[in-house]
């Protein structure tokens, strides 16, 4: 890539397109664009870009990485190798171009938005930050026919573009799926996969719940027998078919674990899509994979097994013993070492307190420390990992329960099943994920038997569309706290990546709107005309997702 100082050639861009004609009009059908989610604003003119073999992309040193990104994407389909270039080192014709640069960018689009102009010989890009640019290009990417996005050349006529002006910013700055990989575990690449599809979206938040009952998949170096033990099971479990997974080591146990060099790795792919990854270390509950590795730390050294069908409840951390505080903090150092991002998810839910009604060093820490019940004691427990945490620079989050006793002052909660309201209006910051709308791992019908095994509620894709993030009649002082959404794929029935896709999209498309697009603009009758085109480019990428409104996979091909 030849990149020399000077940006001449940006500045003409700029002022041919300030002397471009609004020809605004008004598409319906076949003619109307595809845009998912729907940018902010958007006018439509008429006429086209046409995409060639002698197309220069121009480019800035800040919008370089976006640059290259958009270039690699057009590659495999069109054939084209598009040539990135600086303003002074392009040609000194004009056109056709596409100039991607920060110069012009309004501010109040934030750190995350862009404005995107398609004229009949130019293409311009506008963003203040390189995420803004990366989503931006996405948008880009979308007024091209769906083909783009194919791994091989495709013989398509002419590759044209809209002509458009789109000025766009997301609504909310959390905008996440969660995979939960201790079920079943998806290796690296496949990881990747879902974040390209993430990317596509606009999302930007990858919660990654790395350990829970039945897997611990992340390595920890002065804890080996945390991956050695924690990370196995004998079986599949959960009643699936053993051939429905190929997460299987050499001696034949069920599981595996990401290094530290391929958490890293994922770390980094992500990054390149402005996706953060929240890692999320189950304390005190759901931690049985940990048990079965290191029993000393539960109430009363008792066996624990990863087996699923063996899990009748989930194991518990001793909150009485030192070494647990020991354990958890060295483990926690090891993944902020590791994640450089804000927030650090550490579970807090469903926590069963039998044991430590049950265990004299648990009602020990109770009388020590002047604390009334176990309720008390699980607050204390929350209490010392948040000091921890924000001792390192970084926020914890937990799930809903985290509140039970009283929330942490620096806290920030994922709201599953309330409490949102609450904490918002006590200055803390949330993350709505209401079971209700936000559930992937729910069945999408209520014809139960055409579809393949779910936990056995019903979440269609219409309500996902539906849900509000900001709660009804919320203080407006109060509203800054609610940071977004996410949805949430729990795996206990989702044994690959294949049947992860088929439960995560469409619905995800809708969710990725709800977090998107100005909630006057959202309109369900809207976002059935616009998504089928969408699903034709997820075939190109290759990633599966369920029918809806009655379509067939042919119909999309």
């Amino acid at each position: 890539m030849k990149i020399k100082a000077g940006l001449l050639l940006l500045l003409m861009v700029l002022a041919t397109l300030c002397s471009w004609p609004l020809l605004r009009k008004t598409l319906t059908g076949k003619e109307a664009l595809a845009l998912l989610p729907l940018p902010q604003k958007m006018e439509q003119h008429k006429d086209h870009f046409t995409l060639a073999p002698d197309t220069e992309l121009v480019t800035d040193n800040a919008s370089c990485a976006s640059a290259e990104y958009l270039a690699d994407r057009l590659r495999p389909s069109t054939g084209y190798r598009i040539p990135i270039l600086s303003g002074s080192s392009s040609s000194s014709r004009l056109q056709p171009a596409i100039v991607l640069c920060n110069a012009g960018a309004e501010s109040t689009l934030g750190p995350e938005g862009y404005q995107l102009v398609v004229s009949p010989d130019l293409v311009s890009l506008r963003a203040a930050s390189p995420a803004g640019m990366f989503y931006g290009v996405q948008t880009l990417l979308q007024l091209l026919p769906p083909e783009i996005f194919s791994s091989h050349v495709i013989p398509v006529a002419k590759w044209k573009l809209p002509c458009v002006q789109i000025q766009d910013k997301p609504r909310f700055e959390w905008r996440g799926l969660m995979l939960d990989v201790s079920r079943h575990f998806f290796d690296k690449e496949e990881v990747k996969k879902l974040l390209d599809g993430m990317a596509l979206q606009k999302l930007n938040t990858f919660h990654w719940h790395l350990t829970d009952d039945q897997g611990w998949r992340i390595e920890i170096k002065k804890y080996p027998l945390l991956t050695q033990i924690g990370s196995w099971r004998k079986r599949i479990g959960f009643n699936l078919d053993p051939k429905s997974s190929h997460a299987y080591g050499p001696d034949g146990r069920y599981g595996g674990y990401y290094t530290q060099r391929d958490v890293r790795e994922i770390i980094a792919y992500a990054q390149s899509r402005h996706i953060t990854i929240v890692p999320e270390i189950e304390m005190p509950s759901h931690a049985t994979a940990a048990l079965a590795a290191y029993p000393g730390l539960s109430c009363f050294g008792e066996h624990y097994s990863t087996d699923a069908e063996e899990n009748t409840s989930a194991g518990v951390f001793c909150a009485g013993k030192e070494q647990t505080f020991d354990f958890l903090q060295n483990v926690l150092e090891e993944v902020i070492e590791l994640f450089p991002g804000k927030y650090i998810h550490i579970g807090g839910d469903e926590v069963p307190k039998q044991n430590w009604k049950d265990c004299p060093r648990c009602q020990g820490r109770i009388h020590t420390e002047g604390l009334n019940t176990e309720q008390e004691l699980q607050r204390y427990f929350i209490g010392r990992i948040e000091k921890f945490i924000a001792a390192h620079e970084r926020t914890m989050i937990g799930w809903s329960e985290i509140r039970e006793g009283g929330l942490p002052p620096g806290a920030a909660i994922m709201d599953w099943i309330g409490g949102a309201v609450e904490a918002a209006s006590s200055g803390h910051d949330v993350v709505m994920s209401p079971l209700a709308y936000c559930y992937f791992d729910f069945y999408q019908s209520k014809a139960r038997a055409s579809e393949p095994p779910a936990i056995g509620a019903f979440l269609p894709l219409d309500k996902v569309y539906s849900f509000e993030p900001l709660p009804s009649s919320f203080a407006s002082p109060f509203q800054p706290h609610i940071l977004g959404a996410q949805g949430n794929v729990w795996t206990e029935y989702m044994p690959s990546l294949n049947q992860v896709e088929y439960m995560t999209f469409p619905r995800l498309c809708a969710l990725a709107e709800v977090v998107w697009s100005p909630r006057p603009c959202r309109n369900w009758q809207d976002f059935g005309r616009r998504l089928p085109t969408h699903l034709l480019r997820l075939d190109r990428l290759g990633i599966n997702y369920r029918q809806p409104f009655g379509m067939s996979r042919s119909a999309s091909k």
